[in-house]
């Protein structure tokens, strides 16, 4: 390519999203963005990561939104055939068309090979930004060139603060108590529930999420490794993502795929996180070799896609609240709780604890997470299993999220609190007590 052609390319782009940006509902996003532009004090690169279509490059302008900034997708066809030698004529058209910028955006630069050297170059002058759609982009040659040198950020899908931010829905602590206000945040949440958290759902509607599916498995999965068994490989997708909220072993895997090696299950489960479409936790045990062994449980990062892709189920409902739960877990995580750890409990008389949250050696909470709107519909076993639960990590910070039940009991010596579904989800977002509820307004 030449130099006008890729200046072509990059107003065209910048064209692109500063319509997004006049015509469509944008969100501020949750994060902080004062502490992620603090991250790139030179030379730091900040590297924006997350599932594809979650919105990391509306984010990413948001970021730089007060600076003069150059912007490029490589995520183009009228940008394939970019070499390395000549990713500096793109550097030399910013030049060009901004002037001597100090801010730059590189969305998807992973599409051109050898992009991590010239990273490497503009980030001793520059304050970049990378955007990326596979954990892999930070293996390999960029962590090589960038040891030390940069800081990453795993951008989530909206949550439902921030869908009721898109659909002007303010809420304030005051209207937990008004009878319409809640139900419209009901109403509100049975939507979110079947249509997920990707930006673009909530434009072109949920056929939207086929396309985005189809391009996470061909482009972010397929196109980046070397999966010979492609049909297989989809199927396989399609069985966890129908099976979300379970648990799974890969010899299980392997036997139900009839894949001799595990080893090749093991890889296509990786593949599947890199690419953000999925994410396991781990079965708690304060034995790490159990904790290893031991089956483990399967999520998805997007309820939309497992309500759009997965086959339905009776138990549908029930696991995309669970989903939910796991995703906002995650979330809080990734935004504010660096040091949260998360995992499910079970014994070997099957009691089951689906979240057990830790800060280190701490355990902080015990959840559970159920299909409920009274206390009647609430099995016995589900809260034997919290109490037993309870004595053995010994925690007392016991928590049952509901479909719509609100109380506090007590039993043998412990409180329990059950809380809907929607409260929890708009609880404060550093704060695991259930004491306070975030405003929006």
């Amino acid at each position: 390519m030449n130099l006008q052609e890729i200046k072509r390319a990059i107003v065209s782009q910048r064209e692109e999203m500063e319509e997004k940006f006049s015509e469509d509902r944008i969100v501020k996003r949750e994060p902080e963005i004062s502490k992620l532009k603090g991250f790139l004090a030179f030379p730091n690169v900040l590297v924006v990561l997350g599932i594809r279509r979650c919105g990391k490059s509306i984010f990413s302008w948001q970021i730089f939104k007060n600076d003069a900034f150059g912007y490029i997708n490589f995520d183009d066809e009228r940008l394939y055939g970019v070499k390395a030698d000549t990713l500096d004529l793109i550097l030399q058209s910013f030049y060009e068309l901004y002037g001597n910028i100090d801010y730059i955006i590189l969305d998807e630069p992973q599409n051109v090979t050898g992009w991590e050297l010239f990273v490497n170059r503009l980030r001793r002058t520059k304050k970049v930004i990378v955007t990326g759609s596979n954990s892999k982009l930070l293996s390999g040659e960029l962590a090589t060139h960038l040891t030390g040198r940069h800081v990453s950020f795993t951008l989530m899908p909206f949550s439902f603060r921030e869908y009721l931010n898109y659909k002007k829905l303010s809420v304030s602590k005051e209207d937990f108590y008004s009878t319409q206000k809640v139900a419209e945040l009901k109403r509100s949440l049975e939507e979110y529930m079947k249509i997920g958290g990707l930006p673009e759902t909530y434009l072109f509607g949920k056929e939207i999420l086929v396309r985005i599916y189809s391009d996470i498995i061909e482009k972010d999965i397929l196109k980046r490794t070397k999966i010979k068994m492609k049909e297989t490989f989809r199927n396989f997708i399609r069985y966890l993502i129908s099976n979300v909220a379970s648990e799974f072993t890969i010899r299980k895997l392997s036997n139900v795929f009839e894949i001799r090696d595990v080893h090749t299950v093991r890889n296509w489960l990786s593949a599947l996180e890199n690419a953000y479409l999925f994410f396991v936790l781990e079965r708690y045990s304060p034995k790490l070799k159990q904790q290893i062994i031991a089956p483990k449980k399967i999520y998805c990062t997007d309820n939309g896609l497992v309500n759009t892709m997965s086959f339905k189920t009776d138990e549908n409902y029930s696991r995309l609240m669970e989903n939910l739960v796991a995703i906002e877990l995650l979330r809080r995580k990734n935004y504010w709780q660096s040091e949260l750890e998360t995992f499910y409990w079970k014994d070997h008389q099957q009691n089951e604890v689906d979240f057990v949250l830790k800060e280190g050696t701490a355990t902080k909470q015990l959840i559970q997470v159920t299909y409920a709107s009274s206390k009647n519909e609430i099995k016995n076993r589900e809260i034997r299993s919290l109490t037993k639960a309870s004595n053995e990590l010994k925690c007392k910070n016991l928590l049952i999220i509901t479909s719509d039940y609100e109380d506090t009991s007590s039993l043998d010596n412990k409180t329990i609190k059950y809380i809907p579904l929607w409260k929890w989800l708009l609880q404060e977002k550093h704060d695991i007590s259930n004491k306070h509820l975030l405003a929006y307004r």
